[in-house]
């Protein structure tokens, strides 16, 4: 019989945490079975063939030979020798592959099957399996306003394990987007050049104009440095509304209540017109900086555009 006073029964509250884990483990492997298989049927050897190593390591010396480049020669072997020798290389072909994920409140929204959330941790899921069976490393920044999460990258189904599951039920502070910090925390953190994905809805809050050009810079350092690839994920109903009459709505970064008359056309078409231009406004700017754009929508079928950026990225790289 459980106690009356307010302290939870310890053995109610383990049986809780117990299904609560229970829960977060089924989904975690569900997610990663998904994404295996989606690995499988559509990205066979296509991340190997785009993401490539990155330089070469110096493996050693031998003697020349007629037919050598004579720009490998190693001078002060030859000139301690006597005899000409070359340099020798090797590619270096491990990647790191770092994963910055969005996950503000407004990532919490989704008006169909799942939430954009529920589609970055699929997507960012498809990504590091790939890495990972091509022997790469991968790591993961969860942010909002600030960096919630960074998971060093690592090798093995473990460490994809985690990732997924940090992904996808991990609690953030903040509530609101800066994009600006993870970039500037990739940047300090991450010295050798990686393949950053960086995954958001680009809901920029605040002066958007001012939010966007800052943001652009931010992505030209960060481009200097790095392989950087943006990933937009989006909802239908961002970029529409239905027609229910009034609704009240609140924005969830910033919890800011407006009233908005769906029934009215003007106001829909008025919506729908704002809502395309910002998407249009960063799609440009990213891509101005020759940072690959790939956009995402809740609902649709987002591996049919994964699969055309591989092509196309494989197609620029010929």
């Amino acid at each position: 019989m459980r106690s009356k006073n307010n302290n939870p029964d310890p053995e109610f509250g383990n049986a809780s945490a117990e299904a609560r884990a229970a829960e977060i483990l089924g989904k975690v492997r569900k997610m990663e079975v998904r994404t295996s298989r989606l690995v499988d049927d559509a990205m066979a050897g296509r991340y190997a063939s785009v993401f490539k190593g990155r330089g070469m390591d110096f493996d050693r010396v031998r003697d020349y030979v007629a037919g050598d480049d004579v720009r490998a020669i190693d001078w002060n072997v030859t000139a301690r020798t006597g005899t000409p020798h070359i340099k020798l290389f090797t590619e270096e072909r491990e990647l790191t592959i770092m994963l910055m994920i969005d996950v503000s409140a407004s990532s919490a929204f989704g008006s169909v099957r799942e939430t954009k959330r529920e589609l970055s941790t699929e997507v960012a899921g498809v990504l590091a399996a790939s890495a990972i069976r091509n022997q790469d490393k991968v790591g993961l920044v969860l942010f909002t306003d600030e960096v919630e999460l960074y998971i060093p990258p690592a090798k093995g189904r473990t460490h994809i394990l985690r990732l997924i599951r940090e992904a996808l039920f991990f609690e953030p502070t903040g509530r609101s987007t800066d994009i600006k910090v993870a970039l500037d925390f990739v940047n300090q953190m991450i010295k050798r050049r990686s393949v950053a994905f960086l995954v958001s809805d680009f809901s920029l809050t605040g002066n958007f104009e001012s939010e966007l050009a800052e943001l652009r810079q931010k992505l030209q350092v960060t481009a200097k440095h790095h392989d950087m690839v943006a990933v937009s994920v989006n909802d239908p109903r961002e970029s529409e509304l239905p027609n229910v009459g009034r609704l009240t709505v609140e924005d969830s970064e910033t919890g800011e209540l407006v009233e908005i008359d769906t029934g009215s056309s003007r106001v829909r078409t008025s919506y729908a017109h704002k809502s395309s231009a910002r998407r249009n406004a960063v799609r440009q700017a990213v891509r101005s900086l020759g940072v690959d754009f790939v956009e995402f929508e809740n609902g649709a079928e987002w591996m049919v555009e994964l699969r055309k950026f591989f092509k196309n990225r494989k197609q620029r790289a010929a």
